[in-house]
């Protein structure tokens, strides 16, 4: 098991690919907090059962990202039980669709507060005990594809994941020095719920496969795969990478 007795932070983990990175990182030996957001019985249902599920040690912790008591509290607490903490992995995300000339201050800044604010919280809370900690550490971003590919309609979500690219490779080197490494996972169309719409519609389906070589969406668990890869000692001399789960979807180039 490559991630035997580390413990590890997954936030937005209830479902979707959070959920996935959860399960895989138990199954390879991590105990895992499985990080909800207040307000929802489904999740926190959906982050409980999860836990259960796991042969290793496990919370479910309620937190909003974007509140940083709440962020300090979730981390606080994951030391509390585990007694350390070796691995954040930052998934919580949302996105709206809106043109850029309707979007509202309110929208922008819930999308940048989960996507980026929420992503700099629990990373600094998350480092600064393991820097504390001494013997290094992972932080992994679920970014988006969109970190590089522009998706109209979606300016504020498109520049929540191009800052958490620049955010990446910065903390890279500021916390190399500790040992602690710092890397990107860009998805791209993934069957998650989140894309529960496309994959229910044949045409919209059949337009989206188009635009991916690969010519079908990957599954949560192949995004997991990878952020595995990037919390084990595999990956020690990985710092300040990207690594892009999207079925070829980036090197397409359509001509006109």
């Amino acid at each position: 098991m490559r991630l035997k007795d580390r413990v590890a932070l997954v936030t937005g983990a209830s479902s979707g690919i959070g959920a996935a990175v959860a399960a895989r990182f138990a199954a390879e030996g991590a105990h895992v907090a499985v990080n909800y957001r207040p307000g929802s019985p489904r999740d926190r249902d959906a982050a409980e059962a999860a836990v259960a599920s796991f042969a290793t040690k496990g919370i479910a912790v309620e937190a909003d990202v974007q509140k940083r008591e709440m962020v300090e509290a979730m981390v606080a607490r994951v030391v509390q039980e585990f007694g350390r903490i070796d691995i954040a992995v930052n998934n919580a995300g949302i996105e709206i669709n809106r043109g850029f000339l309707e979007t509202t201050d309110d929208e922008w800044n819930r999308v940048l507060g989960v996507n980026l604010y929420g992503s700099f919280a629990v990373s600094q809370a998350a480092a600064r005990e393991m820097v504390k900690q001494g013997g290094g550490g992972r932080l992994i971003y679920m970014s988006s594809v969109h970190e590089d590919i522009p998706f109209p309609g979606y300016t504020s979500y498109c520049a929540s994941k191009g800052a958490i690219r620049m955010m990446m490779r910065n903390l890279c080197i500021e916390l190399a020095p500790y040992g602690i490494t710092v890397n990107n996972i860009a998805p791209g169309a993934i069957a998650t719920p989140i894309n529960q719409s496309v994959l229910d519609d044949p045409v919209a389906l059949r337009n989206a496969i188009t635009e991916i070589p690969l010519g079908r969406f990957g599954k949560p668990e192949e995004v997991a795969s990878v952020a595995v890869f990037l919390a084990s000692d595999e990956a020690s001399y990985v710092t300040g990478s990207t690594y892009y789960v999207d079925g070829g979807l980036t090197q397409q180039v359509t001509m006109y």
